[in-house]
């Protein structure tokens, strides 16, 4: 059990994580289409879920533009997850004080290795960027007795950080594209399939058929921009949560660390 707990909560597994919500999604369309008669006005826009497709439709439910935007929508959820949860992750070992905060504390070179070595397994390449950048800075001390020097290597760190934290957004990114890109396909389509059933040669054309389908067409942009809309505000919440934990972690290292080396005579 705390295994899945920390697979699941503490340090959620991407692996996992991403088909969970895929899954998840699958079964909120599954839940609308129990929930909404087919062919109602919620069902249409939704779902695409309708009584009487117009001749020719190429969707067939549950098939449709709308449902591949509510799973692409859960899967970018889960990725919001997954970054919220190391976001939070980072800040609570911000908060444990792994660094003396007393303001008469001096650090000098032989009080440096208890301190590495509580840190030392709390950072890997993906998590834990403040014990990194603890255990960085006093391995630069030691092997260089030089504050400035370690104050330009917690720089770069921080840099680096900064530049990781981002590359992790690439995937949100790319989703929040495609969703809405996928609606305006589906419009694209169901406009097409609205001319076709114009007949230049007929006395009448069947213009209730033609505007339904018009209509019809675009509700598949209006659920992309809204999804991609509440997509766009999580990611840009959850990102701005993971900078502040590089911004306290290079601060904190800074005040608690960098500030209280001595180097001695």
């Amino acid at each position: 059990m705390s295994g899945l707990h920390e697979t699941l909560w503490e340090r959620p597994s991407r692996a996992l994580i991403l088909p969970l919500s895929v899954l998840l999604g699958a079964l909120f369309i599954a839940l609308l289409s129990l929930t909404l008669p087919a062919g109602s006005t919620a069902a249409a826009l939704l779902l695409d879920h309708q009584a009487a497709p117009p001749p020719g439709y190429p969707f067939v439910y549950p098939f449709t533009v709308q449902n591949l935007t509510h799973l692409i929508l859960f899967l970018g959820l889960g990725e919001i997850f997954c970054r919220w949860r190391s976001a939070a992750r980072e800040h609570a070992i911000i908060d444990e004080g792994l660094l003396p905060h007393a303001y008469e504390v001096v650090l000098q070179s032989h009080d440096l290795p208890p301190i590495r070595a509580r840190v030392a397994a709390r950072h890997d390449g993906e998590h834990g960027f403040l014990p990194g950048l603890i255990d960085l800075c006093i391995l630069q001390f030691q092997a260089s007795r030089s504050v400035d020097q370690t104050v330009s290597v917690l720089n770069s760190s921080l840099e680096l950080l900064a530049h990781r934290v981002d590359l992790h957004y690439a995937l949100l990114r790319y989703l929040v594209w495609v969703i809405p890109t996928v609606g305006f396909i589906g419009t694209v389509i169901g406009i097409a399939l609205a001319m076709s059933l114009i007949d230049p040669s007929a006395a009448s054309q069947p213009l209730g058929e033609i505007a339904r389908a018009l209509g019809v067409s675009f509700y598949t942009t209006l659920v992309a921009l809204a999804e991609s809309a509440v997509l766009v505000l999580l990611l840009h919440l959850v990102q701005a949560q993971e900078e502040l934990a590089v911004n306290r972690a290079g601060h904190y290292t800074l005040v608690n660390l960098i500030n209280r080396l001595y180097a001695g005579p």
